[in-house]
């Protein structure tokens, strides 16, 4: 088995330890977080090595950061350190994955998720715990679906988008980039970039600027 590194000491990351454990294909060396005080310390049974923007140990690993711009940003350190880094996938063993489905590197697929035929899902991307992405489905690179949400098929997420716990999208629906859709939203028409949407119907109530904190 390869070896292989986390970044991220997080709620987050410890999910994606349990997967990787599940799946068997990767020894674990470490992990490493912007925590000064967690360095030297285990966290979920693996040793912290350093800082997120040390040098690694190893070639391989997964970013275990929940905030989509965050982990953006920190993918584009890694490549700029170590340009031929690799990004393995998590995907939990009783996750259901369809005929076709385009899976991007560093994804992670949580337990009881769904995604159906022809979907892609882009680089770097999270589909959380009992979500389903539909067919044909597209998730832009940094998008994540938070637990027990759902997208309808032919849905377009945009980049660093998130759609909040138990969101229903329907079919056919374009979301933009950047932009937040709330916990429980029903989302029935496209929602543009840069806004925080929520409600039944789904509406933009304001706009959002880079970085903004959501989780």
């Amino acid at each position: 088995m390869e070896w292989i590194v986390i970044f991220g000491a997080g709620g987050h990351a410890q999910v994606i330890i349990d997967i990787l454990e599940l799946m068997g294909l990767y020894r674990i060396a470490g992990i490493y977080d912007d925590n000064p005080a967690l360095i030297g310390k285990f966290v979920a049974g693996y040793p912290v090595l350093g800082l997120v923007h040390s040098n690694v140990v190893a070639k391989k690993g997964i970013i275990g950061i929940g905030d989509n711009v965050q982990r953006e940003s920190l993918e584009r350190a890694i490549r700029g350190r170590t340009p031929d880094f690799e990004f393995v996938n998590a995907i939990h063993p009783s996750a259901v994955i369809g005929k076709n489905v385009i899976l991007g590197e560093g994804t992670a697929v949580m337990a009881g998720s769904v995604i159906n035929p022809n979907a892609v899902i882009g680089p770097h991307s999270i589909v959380n715990t009992m979500a389903s992405v539909d067919h044909d489905c597209v998730l832009e690179p940094f998008a994540s679906i938070a637990p027990g949400a759902h997208l309808g098929g032919n849905v377009r997420v945009g980049a660093r988008t998130f759609v909040g716990m138990s969101a229903t999208v329907i079919h056919n629906v374009h979301i933009g980039h950047d932009t937040v859709i709330g916990a429980g939203a029903t989302v029935v028409k496209d929602i543009p970039n840069h806004v925080v949407a929520y409600g039944s119907p789904a509406k933009p109530i304001r706009g959002r600027v880079m970085n903004e904190r959501y989780l």
